[in-house]
């Protein structure tokens, strides 16, 4: 009797244990964050903070999970529509890689623009809202965005003549990068990050227009020497989160979740900027050169951005109210 009084007292711990565990995992909101860059890519640090935050800020009732280094199986243009169509809760997106979906995605990257994260700053002042509306039309909300450090074009060769870029491959990771790249004489490639070593390997590339920071990220100095700071361009990624999904979160937890992203958004944007230091320094440690740009190629490649520049608001006619308003701000 004894005996059988004991196994129900412990059956019945069991029970309320298993429930309490159940009771437990079902407060818990999973989320999986898709991202393509390598864990050691700021970005995806970034997204690791923001995770660990909203964990606490929601005392551990909404759990992110930072899935990097494409993982689940989606490239970078794949982004937006994965979240859109709910094959992943959350992704940190490269905008400019989404032009496909809307070519509006690509007014970021217009062609010698911005001249600095301050300016971009003020852009985003008229274009952020505009970003909102086409992340709500694809079903998702952006929570943060963050810029890509200044942006450079990596080659094996010593340039110091327009004419000198002509033919040269370069990989540009979206249709803006490659226009301007060819523009300068460059044969721009469109690649994913995740195609790109084996290209520099094999030659099918042999150079690279991008951030310092990818360029750490990627080894570039055992495939080519020369670093050029163009700065032709700029562009953010943001992170954004699938909007079924977002609408299941309690609203306390959502508004828990809006206030992290808010408040960390701002060092988000001081690590992109100390990134492009850094990572210049790496390279430079390891063997690669910076090579300092003259005027009279500046200037040339400047010129030709300016027919690029308005080619792309002829194609893309909704970005030039924002251009307009930006340089009014701007004085430019």
């Amino acid at each position: 009797m004894l005996f059988n009084r004991r196994n129900l007292i412990g059956s019945a711990l069991t029970i309320a244990l298993f429930a309490s565990a159940t009771s437990t995992s079902l407060a818990e909101i999973q989320i999986n964050l898709s991202d393509v860059l390598p864990e050691s890519n700021f970005m995806v640090k970034n997204a690791t903070k923001f995770a660990e935050a909203v964990k606490e800020a929601t005392g551990g009732e909404v759990i992110i999970s930072v899935k990097a280094g494409g993982s689940l199986g989606f490239k970078g243009p794949d982004q937006l529509t994965a979240v859109r169509d709910g094959l992943v809760e959350m992704a940190d997106i490269n905008i400019s890689q989404q032009v496909g979906v809307n070519p509006l995605f690509g007014a970021e990257g217009i062609p010698f623009l911005i001249s600095s994260m301050e300016e971009l700053r003020k852009y985003h002042e008229f274009i952020r809202p505009e970003f909102e509306k086409l992340a709500e039309q694809n079903n998702q909300k952006i929570l943060y965005m963050v810029p890509s450090p200044a942006q450079y074009v990596y080659l094996q060769v010593l340039v110091d003549d327009i004419e000198d870029f002509r033919g040269i491959p370069v990989r540009g990771a979206d249709k803006n990068t490659v226009d301007i790249v060819s523009a300068l004489g460059m044969a721009g490639v469109a690649m994913p990050w995740g195609e790109l070593i084996p290209a520099l390997a094999s030659g099918r590339v042999s150079g690279v227009a991008t951030s310092a920071t990818s360029g750490v990220d990627g080894k570039f100095w055992e495939f080519l020497k020369y670093i050029y700071p163009t700065n032709h361009t700029w562009g953010c990624n943001m992170v954004t989160i699938n909007l079924d999904v977002w609408n299941k979160i309690p609203a306390a937890q959502q508004q828990a979740i809006e206030k992290v992203a808010e408040e960390m958004e701002p060092g988000f944007w001081e690590i992109s900027r100390q990134g492009d230091l850094d990572s210049i320094k790496i390279m430079t440690d390891n063997g690669m050169e910076l090579v300092e740009i003259s005027p009279e190629l500046r200037a040339e490649m400047t010129k030709r951005g300016q027919a690029l520049q308005e080619e792309f608001l002829q194609r893309v006619p909704a970005a030039k109210p924002l251009v307009e308003q930006f340089k009014a701000a701007a004085g430019k």
